[in-house]
């Protein structure tokens, strides 16, 4: 890595955050670009950025994807040679109530990346996808050959069209994109709006967890470690393209769906109290289980997430305690 300009987008997001870290500390040279709006808890954010701002090799950005001039501006300012764009506006039960946030920042943003990667000459792009794009289908593990045509949330289908955006920018200007389907990821600096962030505030709090469909679900928790490893090992694992779109998919999931109500139970040995629990219907846009399929990953990297969810959940655990000093 050591002597080149990376771009993350979302740095001081969750998953931007541990890849901008670690690029970091492989020696190259990192923009870390983030709004820092405030979808969840800017503190946290700006708690990350300080880590990233100690290392003289990291230059931050404020800017919004969507801002089309900011945006060509900074591409032909900088000409990166790898983009890792990880920005975007999370959460699905969110998009149902600010669709139009997830269009500025999903839609129009992921268009001015592909723009600035096309004009600039960008040896590849990495690009978040999710999980959510399977929608409800049930035939599991889910494959990257399986449809997904049916999204269930509008986040979902934002997703799913970052997908057809990058092939079509793929097929047109063969531009090298990878796309990152990712699987419920955690751990330390986690999201708080995310489950085991949630669950564990709410336990040591002492106040009710919500457990939809009655806690009748299943997660494939895909620990940040496993991710950030992964991402790191594709940045330079072109897509060969045989002829056509030089553009590939993974996901990036553990292969092992856990129950919730395990998870819970985990998290309650691990902070040593009781939950409190709060049995609620479905919610709208949500799927009951998820299950990666990482065979192609596996195929092609060597790696694949190794981390079990008690591992995983003692090393957030052990992280919220510090952080949050309780």
């Amino acid at each position: 890595m050591s002597g080149r300009t990376v771009l993350v987008t979302g740095a001081a997001g969750f998953i931007g955050f541990h890849v901008a870290k670690q690029l970091l500390a492989e020696g190259a040279d990192v923009v870390g670009l983030d709004n820092l709006n405030n979808y969840y808890d800017s503190a946290l954010k700006m708690a990350r950025l300080a880590i990233l701002r100690e290392n003289s090799r990291f230059s931050f950005v404020q800017t919004d994807l969507a801002d089309r001039e900011a945006m060509a501006a900074l591409f032909a300012k900088c000409r990166f040679e790898r983009v890792i764009h990880l920005a975007a506006q999370a959460g699905v039960r969110h998009s149902i109530d600010r669709p139009h946030a997830y269009v500025e920042a999903n839609l129009e943003g992921f268009a001015n990346v592909l723009e600035g990667c096309r004009h600039n000459q960008c040896g590849h792009l990495l690009y978040a996808s999710s999980s959510s794009v399977y929608g409800a289908n049930t035939k599991v593990p889910f494959s990257i050959e399986d449809k997904t045509d049916r999204p269930v949330s509008f986040y979902a289908a934002t997703k799913k069209a970052n997908e057809q955006m990058a092939y079509s920018y793929s097929h047109l200007y063969h531009l090298p994109v990878t796309g990152l389907r990712f699987f419920t990821v955690y751990g330390p600096w986690g999201r708080p709006d995310m489950a085991i962030f949630l669950f564990t505030k709410a336990i040591l709090e002492g106040a009710p967890i919500r457990l939809f469909n009655h806690g009748k679900m299943r997660r494939d928790f895909t620990h940040i470690d496993d991710v950030t490893r992964i991402v790191l090992r594709l940045i330079d694992r072109i897509p060969a393209g045989n002829g056509v779109a030089p553009a590939g998919i993974y996901n990036i999931g553990n292969q092992h769906p856990e129950d919730l109500m395990h998870v819970v139970e985990l998290l309650e040995k691990a902070l040593g109290r009781a939950a409190i629990k709060q049995m609620l219907p479905m919610q709208p846009g949500d799927v009951t289980e998820t299950f990666a399929d990482v065979e192609e990953l596996i195929r092609d990297t060597g790696l694949k997430p190794e981390t079990s969810i008690k591992d995983g959940i003692a090393d957030f655990v052990a992280w919220y305690r510090d952080h949050y000093k309780v």
